[in-house]
């Protein structure tokens, strides 16, 4: 058997192979909570050893798409719970993804019009939202420059994700996973050319970036205990206009010695390099620069576990584990169309490709409806 397929011990909670399947916006929850459908969707794909949710947000403020189940009202706690209840009923782990979008939002989702908020007051050039157009139909739309955070609403943004972690906890999640990564509200914090703030969370000392992410840490930390925290981050991305820097490699490896003291369970590092160059086998400047720097982050982080997403197939993945580079191997896309994608690339049976026409809102279609994999039986032949 090889690692990929064999238990893992995740700070105490035993997973049943080394598959992640990675968070995944869906844009389903037409109520902006979890309900029988989600439910249904994440228990088919529950042979993973751990599911990570799709972004749950922590408050209305840090909405960024419409449809999407967030976790700061009771009924979505509710829902997710009927979402947990079911994966454990069947075997499954699952972790809620915590998440603030920061300038990736728009008026039209924010509550009475409001301007989405972020460390910076710089707009994301290039980015687009999930709210509704000038016609009041569900659409991609462009976020206006943002509200620039006061130091206390900072804090206050902190507490949010705190509640958020007990709400999680309340719902029935094993565990959490903060978003820090793919341009949203942390990496806002950690990036000195996005972050134009002139407080104790300004770009001018290192500490400084990191203070927001590291508060966040710990005050979920003190919440629900360190065992049941992991952090997603995303080293050398460039989603949503967040421009390379010199300190990359610097920032990363701080927080994860940060991470280290704190006996997080792991980190979760996503390759943004393959969202638009894997399908092409082309190696880009964001992947060239990460795996150096994984192998560095791995270093540090000692007994925290490292997952890596972002294009893996069953080789790459088993290649990596073999190394020691990574101790869990994250799937996003495959796991789409592929709901036994775990007994897929055990066995070698063919994937299903995916419907990207169907990713985002709509109902079943494209969400709960492929099929799993039926092996044909073998044809033995008979005299007449």
């Amino acid at each position: 058997m090889t690692q990929l397929f064999s238990p893992y011990d995740l700070a105490g909670l035993t997973l049943r192979n080394r598959i992640v399947m990675a968070p995944m916006t869906r844009s389903r929850a037409t109520k902006d909570a979890a309900d029988e459908l989600t439910a249904l969707y994440y228990t088919q794909r529950a042979t993973a050893g751990l599911i990570v949710s799709e972004g749950t947000s922590i408050s209305r403020e840090g909405q960024g798409y419409l449809f999407n189940p967030a976790i700061h009202t009771a009924q979505q706690i509710a829902g997710w719970k009927l979402v947990t209840d079911s994966v454990h009923a069947v075997g499954g782990l699952i972790f809620a993804q915590l998440w603030h979008v920061g300038r990736i939002s728009h008026p039209s989702i924010q509550e009475n019009g409001k301007l989405p908020v972020s460390p910076s007051s710089r707009k994301a050039e290039g980015a687009t939202a999930y709210g509704f157009n000038e016609q009041g139909k569900p659409d991609r739309v462009e976020p206006p420059a943002p509200r620039q955070l006061t130091t206390a609403e900072v804090e206050r943004i902190v507490d949010d994700f705190a509640q958020a972690a007990v709400n999680a906890v309340e719902a029935g999640f094993d565990g959490v996973e903060i978003h820090g990564a793919n341009g949203y509200l942390h990496e806002q914090f950690l990036n000195p050319k996005v972050n134009d703030r002139t407080d104790k969370y300004s770009a001018d000392l290192l500490a400084n970036r990191l203070r927001f992410t590291l508060e966040v840490i710990d005050a979920v930390v003190a919440k629900i205990g360190a065992h049941k925290v992991g952090i997603r981050i995303s080293p050398y991305g460039q989603l949503f206009d967040m421009p390379l820097y010199d300190q990359i490699e610097e920032t990363y490896l701080a927080l994860s010695r940060e991470i280290a003291k704190r006996k997080l369970a792991y980190v979760h590092v996503m390759n943004q390099d393959s969202f638009e160059r894997i399908d092409r086998g082309v190696q880009g400047s964001a992947g060239g620069g990460l795996f150096p720097l994984l192998k560095k982050i791995k270093s540090e982080l000692k007994d925290t576990a490292l997952i890596l997403a972002g294009g893996l197939t069953r080789a790459r993945a088993e290649e990596l584990l073999s190394q020691g580079l990574i101790d869990l191997a994250g799937f996003g896309h495959s796991f789409i169309s592929n709901p036994d994608l775990v007994a897929r690339l055990q066995h070698g049976w063919p994937l299903t490709p995916a419907d990207r026409e169907t990713f985002y809102g709509g109902g079943s279609e494209g969400y709960i409806d492929y099929p799993a994999y039926r092996a044909q039986p073998s044809v033995v032949a008979r005299d007449c």
